[in-house]
């Protein structure tokens, strides 16, 4: 069957459109085997595409269950029914969006939201009647949205060709997926599986959060035991983020080497998060180096959030902010650092960077990250997970970890990408294809303290369990000398669960989800509540 499709494209100074394989200005080319379907534009002329856009054949049925996967690391993804709605952050009042900046973490200037879609990234799948599923194999030059009308589940697939630029003669790959009937997963054609390295770490971030010191680190590392393979220090050292070389005297009086070298001698590798590709407001960097920040279209800076003082992206077609985060990276990897968290790196799709779509700014920004680090380890977060392939090793696949189940009551209200436990565990269970494969999958930490938390025993247990299930890396924030004896017991079941037990699958039943899972040669099924946070 012939599929209908659009092409976008400025020509000559106009906006045009294409519905036919030609025309004076451009040439399509079909490739459909009927597992994988390519589509080639060779221009005629000079381009800037605009948009792509054709229909995809699928009859899944009104009871068919979607899944949409999110636009970057921390954006909500799940199986989706047809009378399920997504959260538009345009809908808040502007004055707000405005304020805080919430049109910028996920992807409310790239799609228009509408009342009647829904709509995933990269990766799709529709179980029903007629289910089926396709994935993206172009991510490095667009993203591709596969966009679902809630009133008759028909699929639309977008390439997110926006940006890209074109000499005469010039061929570009606007559509290029794998697609089936039934879906069991990235196929392993394009996706072989990997041995990827579990990893048992500590962050200090979901306890202290930026308010963490020499004296507190030190002694949380005393706590730890040989079953740790990583001991990270998160956001709070540096005065301002962006200020990397700069450490917070009154918090760490000797620096982070001497740290650093503590956590060697106790034989974990020692971990350090930073967010390269920004800089905050109130930042020494922003205020004596404002050419190295990239300029918007209103001849303002690229605004990325609100965190902190609201921070900017730098222009990474800027040689010295490149040499700015080469030089950072290297500061700390030089210092015994092997184990880097890379945050809030959706920053390097945001600025529009001639002749190149999103998804090749962030094809060629995680790349550099790649290049400057080395052999180092990195986690990635806050970002376009099928860009991250092949250049990190671990990504976080959901949003942070909330000390009460699903946050605040007004922040049920903000952007997709919001802190959110209730959250991140179903990002923890519907991005579980991706572990192994892309790279190996970080679902946030699981913490068991009693105190600074709001999470119910039952809600705190549901995350150790399912983060040992589900990830390639397992971490707490917790400090372990204050752990009771129940609470050793409970890490030890789901350290066994992490390094042994195998995930064989889940279904979703109204507002619970099923895993199965095979342990000690025992095939085992728990039962979690989605909305209630616990396993029943």
């Amino acid at each position: 069957m012939e599929r209908e499709f659009t092409l976008t494209y400025f020509a000559e100074g106009d906006l045009r459109e294409l519905r036919e394989a030609s025309n004076a200005d451009v040439e399509l080319r079909f490739s459909d085997d009927g597992k994988r379907r390519i589509v080639t534009l060779a221009a005629k002329r000079e381009l800037e595409l605009v948009g792509y856009r054709e229909d995809f054949p699928l009859d899944a049925g009104k009871d068919a269950l979607y899944f949409t996967n999110g636009y970057q690391s921390w954006t909500e993804t799940a199986e989706r029914r047809l009378n399920e709605k997504e959260r538009d952050v345009m809908r808040l009042p502007k004055r707000i969006i405005r304020s805080f900046a919430l049109d910028r973490y996920g992807d409310a200037q790239i799609y228009r939201y509408s009342r009647r879609k829904l709509h995933g990234y990269d990766a799709f799948y529709a179980k029903g009647a007629n289910g089926g599923w396709a994935v993206n194999l172009n991510a490095a030059n667009a993203w591709l949205i596969f966009e679902i009308d809630r009133k008759k589940g028909a699929v639309t697939l977008i390439s997110d060709v926006e940006g890209a630029k074109l000499a005469e003669g010039a061929e570009f790959t606007l559509c290029d997926c794998a697609y089936g009937a039934e879906w069991r997963g990235l196929p392993e054609t394009y996706f072989p599986k990997r041995d990827i390295k579990k990893v048992f770490g500590y962050t200090s971030w979901y306890n202290y959060y930026q308010n963490i010191s020499e004296d507190i680190i030190l002694r949380d590392l005393e706590g730890l035991d040989e079953r740790f393979d990583v001991f990270q220090i998160d956001d709070g050292y540096a005065e301002h983020v962006g200020d990397w070389l700069e450490v917070d005297k009154q918090k760490f009086p000797n620096g982070l080497e001497p740290i650093a070298a503590k956590i060697r001698e106790r034989g974990f590798t020692p971990g350090i998060w930073l967010a390269p590709l920004v800089a905050e407001e109130k930042s020494k960097l922003f205020e004596e180096h404002a050419d190295w920040f990239r300029s918007g279209d209103d001849c303002g800076f690229v605004k990325c959030g609100c965190n902190w003082s609201g921070f900017y992206a730098l222009d990474l077609e800027n040689p010295d902010a490149l040499d700015y985060i080469r030089k950072c990276l290297k500061h700390y990897a030089d210092m015994g650092f092997g184990f880097f968290k890379l945050d809030f790196l959706y920053a390097a799709s945001l600025p529009h960077y001639d002749g190149l779509t999103r998804a090749q700014a962030a094809e060629r920004a995680y790349a550099f990250l790649r290049d400057c680090l080395g052999d180092n380890v990195i986690l990635g977060c806050g970002a376009t997970l099928f860009n991250a392939a092949g250049k990190f090793d671990y990504m976080r696949v959901g949003p942070d970890v909330s000390l009460d189940f699903d946050d605040k009551w007004f922040m049920r209200h903000m952007h997709r990408e919001r802190v959110s436990t209730k959250v991140t565990l179903q990002n923890t269970v519907y991005r579980s294809f991706t572990d192994g494969r892309l790279f190996g999958n970080d679902p946030d930490v699981f913490l068991l303290r009693d105190g600074n938390i709001k999470l119910s025993k039952e809600q705190r247990r549901a995350l150790v369990t399912l983060n040992a299930l589900f990830g390639s890396v397992l971490m707490t924030s917790d400090n372990l000398a204050e752990y009771d004896e129940n609470k050793k017991a409970l890490l030890s079941q789901a350290l066994e669960l992490f390094r042994e037990a195998k995930v064989t699958g889940f279904s979703r039943g109204g507002r619970m989800i099923s895993v199965e899972y095979e342990l000690g040669g025992e095939k085992r099924t728990i039962l979690y509540s989605t909305e209630r946070g616990m396993l029943v």
